[in-house]
């Protein structure tokens, strides 16, 4: 079976640490989409997103996809979500954050929330397609990650926003 690309069906499972340095390279590919709509490059981050996260998902293998998920505010919180060019636009990206959104309920978690680019298709409005809505009354937790954001530069980039969905 074939993802009507002639591509395998990139199935998503719990990643495994010694596939972590395919993950960051996945994410450097991902930027490059981004470089292509005027943002970036992306400031250095001072944490590990995959060692640090309560879980991690990686579609593929070897991976094409990723997301890694923290636990923030007592809710699942997306840190990353990463998908390499050649295989955006096939669902790949859903799965993950549909893999992401079982993971939380399945912790009994109350709700997902995640920061993006208000204005990039596959960011902002990918997400509110999902059912996400953007929040403006944040909680400790999600406003210290909007604090480092913007203290990184990463609102210099373009406008961003606080998103959470209620499980």
């Amino acid at each position: 079976m074939t993802d009507g690309n002639g591509e395998a069906p990139a199935v998503v499972r719990p990643a495994v640490s010694a596939e972590f340095e395919r993950l960051r390279w996945v994410e450097r590919e991902s930027d490059k989409l981004m470089a292509q709509v005027g943002i970036g490059p992306f400031p250095d981050d001072d944490h590990d997103r995959l060692t640090g996260a309560a879980v991690v998902f990686a579609a593929g293998v070897p991976a094409v996809g990723f997301v890694s998920v923290l636990l923030i505010d007592d809710e699942a919180h997306i840190d990353q979500l990463s998908v390499v060019p050649e295989r955006g636009g096939h669902g790949i990206g859903r799965d993950l954050l549909d893999e992401a959104i079982r993971w939380a309920r399945r912790q009994a978690l109350s709700g997902v929330t995640l920061a993006t680019f208000r204005d990039v298709p596959w960011n902002a409005p990918f997400y509110q397609r999902v059912g996400f809505e953007v929040v403006t009354d944040l909680p400790p937790g999600l406003d210290a990650v909007r604090s480092h954001e913007r203290d990184s530069g990463l609102d210099a980039m373009g406008p961003r926003v606080a998103m959470r969905l209620a499980l």
